[in-house]
């Protein structure tokens, strides 16, 4: 049984992942020695260095640390399964003796000594999640939070405090979530995805139900309305639910809304980030924050100034010249979703999409959906699949995709490519969407539409 109360070093394999940056930044915080392996630098990893965790690139077990080459009760090695079985620093652990645990199987231990609130669905986690843990902080309930993404009004996906409140992003690729056991737990969606690891939804739907069955015996499952999942609360948007939002309303520019559950009804809700689908997750974060004790009026504060999520429908350039947003949606019902939401906000404008497919698997598995979704925007530019963790699949590529797609003006471009035709074209409403590396393309786009 792993101890964690006996650490001295921990060390992690893929410490650039979200997740695994997380728990990096915990462990330090707890003062233990953290370092790690990542293949590639990012702007996350620069910034794990610059907080004190040395970081190697090259997959030798030579460059490992000697502190932690040795089998001991002192030392944590976690990995995620993004990194390869081959890896040779992966393989260097196993043949000294060292058990090796998962990103989520730690999740799991530190969960079990808070009061957890765990935020799980296929798509809505990250920013709901992230809603739930800035309304407990700006009200001054406070809370630790292992999110999804870097939350804007804090810079980080890690937040720690005294407070025995936990909030967690319930990740259900590989059937992670399963080491949860939440006192609140929340299911924002249930689409078909993951089924390289699935196989089909009916598979992934029973590892929701399980992961709802690990409820604490007094605790709430909070479950948007329409899925068949165990339920304490249901939750909607525009629909009648347990808990529901009404008067949906765009005025300059920002989204507002009522709130509705039981006899309390909170009037004229400004939302920090735009989005009915946004307004959908905030109506699950007030419905947990309440369960909670926090109040109306700080639940209205906290989402009129939450900031939200980079890469969450992110605005890099807003101009009267340019506007460009970046999102990290790579699901064909998030991609519906973003896009309906940027339409919503600029009806006059053409928008124009820069998407890269995010696994061979994924765009093979809902090639038609995917080409439905793109078929909203007035301009795509489609770039080559991001293949992650898989190989290539003969005949899954974005000549295929593309060809599906009900759009005319459209066109496959590499990663410079976008940029030179971004930079001669004159783009007024451009977003790049993907979970790849496509976000190397902000920063470069961001100087092109500013000096243009």
């Amino acid at each position: 049984m792993l101890n964690i109360d006996h650490l001295k070093y921990v060390y992690l394999i893929g410490i650039g992942g979200i997740g695994m940056s997380g728990l990096a930044r915990y462990f330090k915080n707890q003062g233990y020695v953290v370092e790690g392996y990542d293949k590639t630098e990012t702007e996350l990893t620069k910034q794990l260095v610059q907080e004190g965790i040395p970081i190697i690139y090259e997959d030798k077990s030579s460059l490992v640390p000697d502190d932690v080459k040795e089998v001991s009760s002192e030392t944590l090695i976690i990995y995620t399964p993004a990194i390869p079985s081959d890896s040779n620093i992966i393989k260097f652990f196993k043949e000294k003796g060292h058990t090796l645990h998962k990103r989520a199987e730690v999740l799991g231990l530190l969960s079990k000594r808070k009061y957890t609130i765990a935020v799980a669905g296929t798509h809505g986690k990250t920013t709901t999640s992230s809603l739930i843990a800035h309304i407990l902080t700006d009200s001054g309930y406070h809370c630790s939070a292992f999110l999804g993404g870097i939350a804007t009004n804090y810079n980080t996906n890690m937040l720690i405090s005294d407070s025995n409140l936990l909030v967690v992003e319930a990740d259900e690729y590989d059937r992670s979530f399963l080491t949860l056991h939440p006192d609140i737990a929340i299911v924002t969606s249930t689409d078909a995805d993951h089924l390289d690891i699935y196989d089909n939804r009916d598979n992934l739907l029973e590892s929701f139900k399980l992961f709802l069955n690990q409820v604490t015996e007094k605790g709430l499952r909070i479950i948007r309305k329409g899925l068949s999942l165990p339920i304490d609360i249901t939750y909607a948007q525009g629909a009648l639910a347990d808990a529901y939002s009404s008067e949906s309303r765009i005025i300059d520019g920002e989204f507002y809304f009522d709130y509705h559950h039981g006899d309390l009804v909170i009037h004229d809700i400004h939302l920090g980030i735009p989005g009915n689908h946004n307004i959908e997750n905030a109506v699950a974060a007030i419905t947990a924050a309440r369960v909670l004790g926090v109040s109306a009026d700080q639940i209205k504060k906290a989402l009129s100034n939450f900031k939200g999520v980079k890469r969450r429908f992110e605005y890099i350039v807003k101009s009267k010249e340019n506007i460009y947003i970046d999102d990290y949606a790579h699901h064909p019902a998030e991609l519906k979703a973003f896009f309906t939401a940027v339409k919503s906000l600029y009806p006059e404008k053409k928008l124009s999409a820069v998407f890269q497919p995010h696994l061979f698997s994924r765009t093979r598995d809902f090639v038609d959906e995917f080409a439905e979704a793109l078929s909203l925007v007035d301009e795509l530019i489609l770039m080559p699949i991001y293949p992650a963790r898989e190989k290539p699949i003969e005949g899954v590529t974005s000549e295929w995709l593309l060809e599906k797609v009900k759009v005319t003006n459209k066109k496959i471009l590499n990663e410079e490519e976008v940029l030179a035709y971004v930079e001669n074209e004159k783009l007024e409403l451009i977003v790049t969407v993907g979970a790849g590396n496509i976000d190397r393309l902000v920063k470069p786009l961001n100087e092109i539409l500013k000096n243009a």
